[in-house]
């Protein structure tokens, strides 16, 4: 049998086995948790992807959706899956150049800040998403 013990002032649930349970939900909201232990994190996040969502927009005004749904309808699989598929090579691409520029080179890139890949990983990873809730392009 589990006991659960309440920190009150951090609204946490232990069980007896010292690991935090938020599985009960009479602790309160997490992100009111988060947000109160973090405040200029959490600001911070909630303001990054603000900027990300404009960042967004405005990609998806220049390029429109079938820059991602490889010219298909994604209504297939095998679309859904092509478009995965270019996802994770532009991803990996990335990937592969902060790797070079911040590991092995410890230099800015000249074409591209390496914030700039940050931020198109972060939303390289929502687009997949989409894609996968069958959202994408509607």
């Amino acid at each position: 049998m589990t006991t659960f013990i309440k920190d009150s002032k951090k609204k946490v649930i232990y069980g007896n086995d010292g690991v935090p349970n938020n599985t009960d939900n009479s602790n309160g909201d997490v992100v009111e948790l988060m947000e109160e232990e973090y405040p200029v994190m959490m600001g911070e996040f909630r303001k990054i992807q603000k900027e990300q969502y404009k960042l967004f927009a405005l990609k998806q005004h220049d390029y429109g959706p079938h820059n991602i749904s490889m010219g298909t309808d994604l209504k297939e699989e095998k679309d859904v899956k092509l478009a995965l598929t270019a996802l994770a090579v532009r991803i990996n691409d990335k990937v592969n150049r902060l790797v070079n520029l911040i590991i092995k080179r410890n230099s800015e890139g000249q074409s591209e800040p390496t914030m700039d890949a940050f931020k198109d990983l972060s939303v390289y990873g929502i687009i997949a998403q989409i894609v996968r809730n069958g959202k994408w392009g509607k």
